[in-house]
């Protein structure tokens, strides 16, 4: 049986491979699949060439390659169980399940390395589970408090769920950045205070006047950089107040952050975080694990349905179009997803 597999195969250039299946082991899942998620903010630096090589290859899910190119590339699938191994349970026949697994139509797997889909789960929703998770360990690793003056930068898929989770808490204000104004409109639909665009030269105005504590306590309390643009860290650590908090979720990869470190940063105090989900921070581990993060992922998934954020749905035969439009035209897209025939 032969399955389609994407294949990153050098900067801008990928192709979709007629490849055989792995056989299928006593212990395994076949696995059809039916959606899988572009994640832009990673697979864009493997797309554009911008990702570090010692680091392309994440050690954490165990269906990516060794890096470099050619190179499969994604982790965020739906599918369906078709077929099993003769040692598997007969429970998992027909059941849908999330995996971490790159963009093919199909793929082999244990039922150790899938999360079944909770009861009316649809698959646009279960597919942003990884994006979800990201915002749940952000907000995790940031802790903010009752009447904080908060800001994100970047509304991205991952921006805009962390933007959706902190709208359930009690700031004293809730303030977004984006350069985009699709972006910007479902910002304040999820709950922003304020969404402002970075290219306003008034920008740092703007902020300070729409803190409700500015008179007191100027800046910001806390601010999350997620917009993958080094710049956007220059302008957080410049309207961040004393001994106020940034935490950092953006993945550079080989762009370089040139920061104001000899300013107000000096005498500042402020926290710069460093947050990424592969791992549970330190300071949780007592209490939790990555697998009650997922349940809570799961659990804000259901209760936010962010499947509204999907923008594009492309065939994976026309995945060259989809990349082509985050590269070059993203003010039009929020979440793009591959479909797969039958």
């Amino acid at each position: 049986m032969q399955r389609q597999a994407l294949i990153f195969t050098a900067p801008f250039n990928l192709e979709i491979h007629e490849e055989p299946l792995p056989p299928l082991p006593a212990d395994g899942l076949l696995v059809q699949t039916l959606v899988s998620a572009i994640s832009p903010g990673t697979e864009m630096l493997l797309y554009r060439g911008q990702m570090p090589a010692e680091l392309m290859a994440d050690a954490t899910i165990a269906a990516l390659g060794e890096g470099g190119y050619p190179q499969k590339y994604g982790y965020a699938a739906v599918g369906r169980v078709v077929d099993i191994g003769p040692s598997v349970d007969k429970a998992w026949h027909d059941r849908l399940i999330f995996a971490f697994q790159p963009h093919l139509s199909h793929f082999v797997a244990k039922p150790d390395e899938v999360l079944p889909l909770p009861e009316g789960m649809g698959p646009e929703t279960a597919v942003l589970l990884p994006n979800m998770e990201t915002a749940v360990s952000f907000i995790m690793d940031a802790q903010p408090s009752i009447g904080e003056q908060v800001a994100v930068f970047g509304q991205g898929i991952v921006g805009l769920l962390t933007t959706g989770l902190l709208a359930q808490l009690p700031l004293a204000c809730l303030l977004t950045v984006d350069s985009y104004a699709l972006r910007r409109n479902w910002s304040q639909k999820l709950g922003a205070t304020l969404s402002l665009n970075p290219a306003d030269p008034d920008l740092p105005n703007q902020i300070l006047a729409a803190l409700p504590h500015a008179g007191q306590h100027p800046g910001l309390d806390l601010a999350f950089e997620l917009s993958g643009n080094p710049k956007a860290l220059d302008a957080a650590i410049e309207m961040i107040g004393f001994n106020g908090r940034i935490l950092i979720g953006s993945w550079y990869g080989r762009k370089r952050a040139d920061l104001n470190l000899g300013g107000k940063f000096h005498r500042s105090q402020m926290q710069l975080i460093s947050s990424q989900v592969s791992h549970i921070a330190p300071r949780w581990q007592g209490r939790w694990s990555k697998a009650r993060r997922l349940t809570v992922a799961w659990e804000m998934l259901q209760k936010h349905q962010p499947q509204r954020l999907i923008t594009h749905r492309f065939p994976l035969a026309q995945a060259q179009q989809a990349y082509e439009l985050i590269d070059q035209r993203p003010e039009t897209a929020v979440q793009i997803i591959f479909t797969y025939d039958a």
